[in-house]
Parts: structure tokens; sequence; C-alpha cells
């Protein structure tokens, strides 16, 4: 039986931002087919109405998922990857939610809807404040850098900001079913992500049963750019133990540095 994984991208990305991880996951992995499609309302998939929800962007990608993949989704793919866990089971094995927002405080929804307003107003400017808290202090080539701005400039203003409500609210539609996740789950996150924090992750584990949670020290939001070889470590290991049908260990907290995957 084919090993796929299906590797969905955050928002305002698309699949290119796995393009460092894919190669290390079919090298960690023969045999594996490694899939990362575009988000709907992202590159080349189809659009997006300007109203849809989590479960509607959940349904569209469910419809291209074949029964039994590892999902490994990012930011807003994380919750489309929970979403699917929740309620198509059939369809996923594993579950990795890397960079995942998970029950927003008042403060951390507060934040986020102050940048989809700036988004609104202005997409130009929130692109840029997305560049700033995504690399500011990493070493990540200048290069990758211009390739994600590429990415963003790229963006259906409306489709961008269509997928982002989702983003802004989507946590909180699915967090009440968090408990049903039943497969072998991992959520991993920089200790320096300013959006997407450790308290979310340490919360995500905590709601999923049986999670593993990492953080990895000196790492910002974007793990596949600037932490590609921990960041498949981690996935890999995931799938490998859920194949053998050996669950994973859980520590409640793990940082990169302890982890031997």
């Amino acid at each position: 039986m084919t090993t796929t994984l299906v590797l969905l991208h955050g928002v305002g990305l698309d699949h290119t931002v796995w393009d460092d991880v894919r190669p290390l996951l079919e090298q960690a992995l023969p045999g594996a087919e490694v899939l990362a499609p575009d988000l709907p309302g992202h590159g080349a998939a189809d659009r997006v109405d300007d109203d849809v929800t989590l479960a509607a962007l959940a349904e569209a990608v469910g419809a291209h998922v074949p029964p039994g993949a590892h999902l490994v989704g990012f930011s807003l793919g994380a919750l489309v990857a929970q979403h699917l866990a929740v309620h198509r089971p059939d369809l996923v094995a594993s579950l990795t939610s890397v960079s995942s927002v998970c029950r927003r405080t008042p403060a951390e929804r507060e934040a986020v809807l102050a940048r989809l307003e700036v988004a609104t107003s202005d997409v130009d400017a929130a692109a840029r404040a997305s560049i700033h808290r995504w690399y500011d202090g990493t070493d990540v080539a200048p290069e990758a850098v211009e390739r994600t701005r590429a990415v963003l400039a790229a963006n259906d203003p409306a489709q961008f900001l269509a997928c982002y409500r989702v983003f802004a609210a989507g946590d909180a539609e699915v967090a009440g079913d968090l408990h049903r996740i039943g497969v072998p789950s991992l959520v991993v996150t920089g200790g320096d992500d300013p959006g997407s924090t450790p308290d979310m992750t340490r919360r995500l584990a905590e709601a999923v049963p049986g999670c593993r949670a990492v953080v990895v020290p000196g790492v910002r939001h974007l793990l596949a750019v600037q932490a590609p070889q921990t960041l498949a470590t981690l996935v890999a290991d995931l799938v490998t133990r859920t194949r053998s049908h050996e669950s994973p260990q859980r520590p409640d907290t793990t940082t990169a540095g302890a982890v031997h995957a």
C-alpha cells in the first residue's frame, strides 16, 4: 500500500513553501508519495467564495486527499487538516500541525483581527508586515525571502482576504472538536513564532488526545523554510511510527534539540 503525505500550506502562500521539505521527506520515506497542492483561493487552485468557511475549505481539499493519507498542515493548512481529521477520519492516518494557532485568547484574537483590518485596507502593507514577522532576525537566505515576497505579491487580494478571514476565525470553528481526533498527532512550532506561539502549541497538544508537542528553538513562523530538515525529520518519524503501529512518545513539550527522531 502506497504511503501518501499531503502537505497543506498557509494563507497567502502556495505549494512552493514546501520545496525544501518535499525532497527530504522523499529521501526519509522511500517510495512515499508526497503531494503539495495549492489550497483553494491560492496559486493555481480553484477560487473560493467571499464568505468561504473552514468547513468549505476542508471539503474542497478533502476531495483530493486519498484515504489514509498523512496530513501535514502549516498555519491555515493546519486548521484545514485538523478539520479533516475530525470530520473525515477515513482520509487521515496521522496529523502534523505546523505553526498552528489554537484557541486564541481575546488578546490574540484582537491581534489577528487587527492584521486582517490592515490587509483589508492595504494588502501590500499586510504582505510587508508578514515578511518582517516571519523573517526578521533569522538567517534565511535573501533569495528565499524574495521568493516568499513574490508569492505574497501574486495573490488575488479578494481571495487572500476571504482565506485570511478563515484563518482569523477558524481555530474557534474547530476548537470544540479537537478531542475527537483519534490518529497519531504531532504539533510543532518555532520558539520565536510571535503568531502561532509555543503556548498555542501546548494548548493544541493538550486538546488532541495523545498528541506530542515540539518547540524548535530559534525559529520563527516558516519552519518549512527556516528549518526544513528538522521539520522533515519530525514528520518522517511520526509517519514511520504510524505505519509500524507504534504510538509516538509523548513528552509534555519537547525542544528540537532533545528530539532524536
